[in-house]
């Protein structure tokens, strides 16, 4: 892919950009169909949209913006240097989790970390940071059936 665009410019890059965000709704649409299959409500946030308390938005919240306490970021990258980004932002969120609170107590919110694609497979070390800075959970298309009974959206499950 990366010869094409160095082929054909500037105009190869701009449609692969246009279909990024189709790309990327498969895995929200999934994220979607698990929560409202277990009666799970929660918003979900446009894209470059501002929410309070967070300086760029994660995908979904849990139950809402007013009360976060369960926050899924939801990223498909195909190579090492946008995993490496998307990792950095999962990162960001799990600091932002933690601000003002003690270390032996919880974090405020949960960081849930839904993941495609072949970019995040290249670096072993940014997957590391991935599972820390999430506590563990994150989740694939292969697995996303388990993200409601191994994560805290359990508790607001109504189905």
């Amino acid at each position: 892919m990366v010869l094409y665009e160095r082929f054909l410019g500037r105009p190869f890059a701009g449609h692969r950009d246009s279909l990024s965000e189709l790309v990327g709704d498969v895995l929200e649409t999934a994220i979607e169909g698990v929560m409202a299959d277990a009666g799970i409500g929660f918003r979900k946030t446009k894209r470059a949209e501002r929410v309070t308390g967070f300086d760029q938005a994660p995908d979904f919240i849990v139950p809402d913006e007013f009360n976060p306490q369960i926050v899924i970021e939801a990223k498909i990258t195909e190579d090492d240097g946008t995993a490496r980004d998307k990792v950095t932002r999962v990162q960001h969120l799990g600091s932002l989790s933690r601000e003002g609170v003690e270390p032996k107590d919880p974090p405020r919110f949960e960081v849930i970390a839904c993941i495609a694609g072949r970019g995040f497979k290249v670096r072993r070390e940014d997957m590391k940071k991935l599972i820390v800075a999430t506590r563990g959970k994150v989740f694939t298309l292969k697995n996303l059936e388990r993200l409601t009974d191994c994560t805290r959206l359990t508790e607001f499950r109504s189905r």
